[in-house]
């Protein structure tokens, strides 16, 4: 059984550079990722553009995770894609992480797992299930596949609003959203209005319609129906989470099924942290940048428990 100081369990931002940060105090580090490396930024919209990571005036999501990836391997950390959690159980002054391919041993464990197994939300309308795979999607497809295709999509906030704004680049694109309002920053909402995307307000999608494949969507907005045209339907309106890992590892949840830490990260179980979307405390504020502080914040705690140094 392969041993380690620090175990990360998730390999989205948050791990990556909790990986990072464990190799620069020389902790021998594995990330394990039940999906790929990357979480929500290649899983959910990997041609989306980011404006606020520091260091970057704008980069690709999925360039942003290359960078890190490659960033945390160049300093040594081991990292297994495909490889789930199964349970965490007590040993000899460690725990033992079994997944579904192997055994390990930890001297402490960080939780990176954003919202887990998470699930793009569903509009439940007529079609929807129907057209999956046919012409409608969660996922922004690479915007070589989106030329001379009149794309709509769905959502409002800043993943919905970037999308669109790449779609907008190379093809016809509409933008919907139930609000008369989008609840994304006023930077990306200034930027919308300056592009050639095209908007549909206060209007909630009907039905997907077509035959073999995406032809049109009928929206309403009050009492009027209208169909528009639609050769690709994008829905970006939020993800709904699976959790339930949690619990079998033996860590306490709070009221709104987040990980409950304070300053040093810690949970309920010694040794354990956690940092990014699957924590919670007062003034939360899920963002890339902030599961990337709490990551270094987890780290360091880490390594008190495990080294124990003077000044711990």
């Amino acid at each position: 059984m392969t041993s380690y100081d620090l175990i990360i369990i998730g390999a989205g931002p948050g791990g990556l550079t909790a990986g990072i940060y464990a190799r620069s105090k020389m902790m021998s580090t594995l990330i394990l990722d039940a999906a790929k490396v990357g979480g929500q930024l290649v899983s959910l919209y990997p041609e989306k553009g980011i404006h606020n990571y520091p260091g970057f005036e704008t980069i690709q999501a999925r360039k942003l995770s290359d960078k890190l990836y490659a960033q945390a391997e160049s300093m040594g950390c081991d990292i297994h894609e495909g490889e789930k959690v199964e349970t965490i159980s007590n040993g000899n002054e460690e725990y033992i992480v079994k997944t579904n391919v192997a055994e390990y041993s930890a001297k402490s464990i960080i939780i990176a797992i954003g919202m887990g197994m998470f699930k793009p939300k569903k509009m439940g309308v007529p079609g929807e299930d129907e057209f999956e795979g046919k012409g409608l999607s969660y996922v922004l497809p690479v915007k070589e596949e989106l030329v001379m295709k009149k794309v709509v999509m769905f959502g409002g906030g800043n993943s919905a609003i970037d999308m669109a704004l790449v779609a907008s680049t190379v093809t016809d694109t509409t933008l919907v959203h139930r609000k008369d309002t989008f609840r994304a920053d006023e930077s990306t909402v200034i930027e919308l209005g300056k592009s050639r995307v095209k908007t549909q307000m206060s209007a909630n999608l009907v039905k997907v319609n077509g035959g073999d494949c995406v032809e049109s969507v009928t929206l309403r907005r009050g009492e009027e129906e209208f169909d528009v045209p639609a050769d690709l339907v994008v829905i970006n309106i939020g993800i709904s989470s699976d959790l339930e890992d949690l619990k079998v590892w033996g860590i306490e949840l709070n009221k709104s099924g987040l990980i409950q830490v304070d300053f040093d990260m810690k949970t309920n179980r010694p040794g354990i942290f956690a940092c990014g979307d699957v924590v919670d405390y007062e003034g939360k504020y899920k963002q890339i940048i902030t599961a990337c502080g709490e990551a270094a914040t987890a780290v360091n705690s880490a390594y008190k428990f495990v080294k124990k140094p003077y000044w711990a």
